[in-house]
């Protein structure tokens, strides 16, 4: 048995529980390894995150996510990335390691990255929109959401001459534009659900219908025929209300309600509907609504860390492994300090490889997935 082997102490689909072995060397036969045993025990890979990226096989990665060092934040442990003396140079080298994940990620994968800003000079850098063009306008990634972390009760800012800094980036990038793993429901809030009040359905939000009647008979933007199918349209979605088939509806109706988004019929679909009908529904999903994009999140301190201290927290990963990663799927983080992806992944029944530079932090890292199992 190889070294990187007996460290990984790997049986696969029995494997013996202790704390999770840190590799050095062998990295992509300690990978080999672990992509075939069904561990959810991180593998920790120490080394330059480019450098241990190359020993790792294209497409084998289902998910990715990352907090990396922030350009001139903070000196972490083993130098690297973050130390630059240029912000250029920064978001040179970070994208030079995003290249290699867009390399070992599965066509159908999601790559999320978290980035905080930097002052330089005084002035404001945009490091976070600044690594994302370069991703997308250098090596092709596509992306979908740009969050805004909301750092509810962040650190205190004393500054006189600005406002106070208490949000960061959290961008989601994929590599092609349609057919990458992504399941909404895994993500949405349970709706209220409606009720029958004197023997009439009424939505979670207090919708009858009673109002939109009115305005349909009443109306002199319809004809007699589009007043008749507004009408047959309103009572079929009250009956898909009672049979749980949507949660809940709104309706615009021609010279009641405003045109959703916009008015014109070249670009809203919703504006030629309501020319074309003279009414449309805006229909919510049964299960339940999705997350937006901005997420109220407090930063994480709780975990006793005393030689880390970024603030990235195990809540920042829930959405977007539940939403862009399958269960039993395998999650990389080439920047994971003390593991909180890791853990994350864990929890919620992923397997996961982290990479750090940082011997110490690895070493922190498996001893806190031992004692979140």
């Amino acid at each position: 048995m190889s070294k990187a082997k007996q460290l990984l102490n790997l049986e696969v689909g029995n494997v013996t529980s202790r704390l999770p072995a840190i590799v050095s060397t062998g990295c992509g036969e300690a990978f080999a390894s672990y992509r075939e045993s069904t561990n959810l025990d991180p593998l920790l890979l120490n080394g330059d995150a480019v450098s241990v990226l190359q020993s790792i096989p294209d497409k084998s990665i289902d998910f990715a996510m990352t907090s990396p060092p922030y350009w001139g934040k903070r000196e972490y442990d083993g130098g690297g990335i973050g130390l630059e003396s240029d912000p250029r140079e920064f978001v040179k080298n970070l994208a030079a390691v995003c290249a290699e994940v867009k390399r070992v990620l599965k066509d159908e994968g999601s790559f999320w990255l978290n980035l905080g800003d930097s002052y330089n000079l005084k002035g404001l850098v945009g490091i976070p929109w600044r690594v994302a063009f370069a991703l997308i306008d250098d090596q092709g990634w596509i992306l979908r959401n740009s969050v805004v972390w909301n750092k509810l009760k962040g650190g205190m800012d004393n500054t006189k001459d600005r406002l106070g800094n208490v949000h960061e980036n959290v961008f989601h990038f994929v590599k092609k534009a349609k057919g990458y793993y992504y399941d909404a429901d895994a993500i949405r809030t349970k709706p209220r659900e409606a009720k029958v009040v004197n023997g009439s359905v009424v939505s979670a939000t207090g919708v009858s219908g009673v109002r939109y009647k009115r305005q349909i008979e009443l109306s002199t933007a319809l004809s007699l025929e589009e007043k008749s199918a507004a009408s047959d349209a309103l009572d079929k979605m009250l009956r898909d209300i009672a049979e749980g088939r949507v949660s809940d509806f709104r309706m615009v109706i021609r010279g009641q309600q405003r045109t959703t988004h916009s008015d014109s019929e070249k670009v809203s679909g919703r504006a030629k509907e309501l020319r074309d009908k003279g009414f449309y529904f805006l229909r919510y999903h049964p299960k339940g609504s999705k997350p937006a994009d901005v997420w109220d999140i407090i930063p994480e301190d709780t975990q006793n860390r005393e030689a880390h201290f970024a603030a990235y927290p195990v809540d920042l990963c829930k959405i977007p492994l539940l939403a862009t990663c399958p269960e039993g799927g395998l999650v990389l983080d080439p920047f994971c300090g003390t593991g909180t992806t890791l853990v994350a992944a864990k929890n919620l029944n992923r397997r996961s490889v982290g990479i750090d530079i940082s011997r110490q932090y690895l070493e922190l890292t498996s001893e806190r997935v031992t004692k979140r199992s």
